[in-house]
């Protein structure tokens, strides 16, 4: 296949292995990757065979060869779109002021900011019929991370397209999608989100989708596409990134594996309905602004399990109606906020809540509810410490399956080797 042969040729002659999204070099390869491949694309069947022959050789080929092929398709999805469509890019700042300047301005500086956008740019601006706007939201930040990234775009960006918001604006005017916040500390990414979102949804524009993302360089906003797919050619009403599918291309550089199996095995065995997912955590989803006005308000959950309640509304509204997509995903762990030891237990224990408000209760699901509700940290470290041997082994994909380790087992963990430590 030709496109294969451009893509070594194009590896011999860069030699990258290790892609690094907030390295502006790296960035140019892809793109330059991009172009090449896009120009020589004809169809969308062409890039989608490719991608699979590059998955099922998936060691043979660099991290930018994947990624680029993945914005490929992107772009490929969206040249074949018709109609008009408008999107919106949500993310919050928090404790940003670093990362969003240049590299030259500060050791950790990453340039997200005007990246994002330069991403936007180049996957949309040859195509009439696809326009696209950026929110940021202010979540409270105490180094100002609203007023660095205004101040960056009074400097560097022309454009009229994107806009700074501050959570705390939203609680003071008591509006209706935070009302349960009584300060911006109430909040963790998840009222900043859902008030961008509906802040995005009160737009009155044709075939809109919010797509929510994180701050960092993770993810190449280059793969929008993708998620445009599974709406506008699926007709779902949401389609999300996922981490844990057989086609994604994934690099972490962090120690959450085991952490995360066992927090997908937890909320798995108390929210069935939404056992077709797997990866709720990742942080790129798209929405249909239909969708969003109606789950959007009178939410409980504010904090790092929000993409979980927002998932199980949109289930609620219409069954199944969420769509997984493959995508390449590069840990930008090192310079985040947030560290390997993320608060899974505090997400379960607010999984409790939504089990309780959302969904009907079974006796299996309920003995997992109580029995998360009930442990200490202290516990969770022991079960962490000393996963059983059926979760280690079974790719999380198969959770909705593999239910054998029952809340026994867990009680036996603790019970063990709590007497061992005392």
């Amino acid at each position: 296949m030709y496109l294969k042969q451009l893509i070594k040729q194009f590896e011999n002659k860069e030699q990258i292995l290790n892609l690094d999204l907030t390295n502006e070099l790296h960035l140019s390869k892809i793109q330059e990757l991009v172009n090449s491949l896009y120009s020589e694309t004809k169809i969308i069947e062409e890039i989608s065979a490719l991608e699979q022959e590059m998955i099922n050789e998936k060691n043979n080929f660099s991290l930018i060869a994947h990624s680029a092929v993945k914005i490929t398709k992107s772009k490929q999805i969206l040249a074949e779109i018709k109609e008009k469509i408008h999107l919106t890019i949500v993310f919050a700042v928090y404790k940003e002021h670093n990362r969003i300047l240049t590299k030259e301005e500060h050791e950790h500086g990453e340039d997200f900011l005007m990246r994002k956008i330069k991403q936007m740019d180049d996957l949309t601006s040859e195509f009439s019929n696809i326009s696209w706007d950026m929110i940021i939201v202010d979540d409270g930040c105490p180094e100002n991370s609203g007023k660095v990234a205004e101040s960056i775009l009074k400097e560097k960006y022309k454009g009229n397209n994107v806009e700074v918001l501050y959570l705390k604006d939203a609680i003071n005017d008591q509006n209706p999608v935070v009302k349960e916040l009584k300060s911006t500390d109430d909040s963790r990414k998840g009222g900043s989100i859902e008030y961008g979102m509906w802040y995005a949804a009160k737009k009155d524009i044709e075939n809109h989708i919010i797509i929510y993302t994180d701050a960092d360089l993770s993810t190449h906003l280059g793969q929008c596409g993708l998620l445009v797919d599974g709406i506008i050619n699926h007709e779902k009403n949401v389609s999300i990134a996922s981490r844990r599918e057989p086609e994604s291309v994934v690099l972490k550089t962090g120690s959450r594996n085991l952490r995360g199996k066992l927090f997908i095995y937890f909320w798995k065995r108390m929210l069935r309905r939404l056992n077709y997912i797997v990866d709720t955590q990742c942080g790129f989803k798209a929405f249909t602004a239909e969708t969003v006005k109606e789950i959007i308000l009178n939410n409980e959950e504010k904090k790092f399990a929000f993409d979980i309640e927002l998932l199980l509304k949109t289930d609620i509204f219409k069954r199944e109606s969420i769509k997984k997509v493959p995508i390449a995903w590069i840990d930008s762990a090192d310079a985040s906020t947030t560290t390997d030891l993320q608060p899974y237990l505090d997400m379960l224990k607010a999984i409790v809540e939504l089990y309780h408000k959302y969904v009907t209760a079974n006796a299996e699901s309920h003995m997992f509810a109580y029995f998360v509700k009930s442990l200490t940290e202290e516990e969770w470290e022991i079960l962490v410490e000393h996963v059983p041997e059926g979760i280690q082994i079974k790719s999380p994909i198969h959770y909705d399956i593999y239910s054998e380790t029952k809340v026994d087992d867990f009680k036996k963990i603790i019970e063990k080797y709590s007497t061992q430590e005392n």
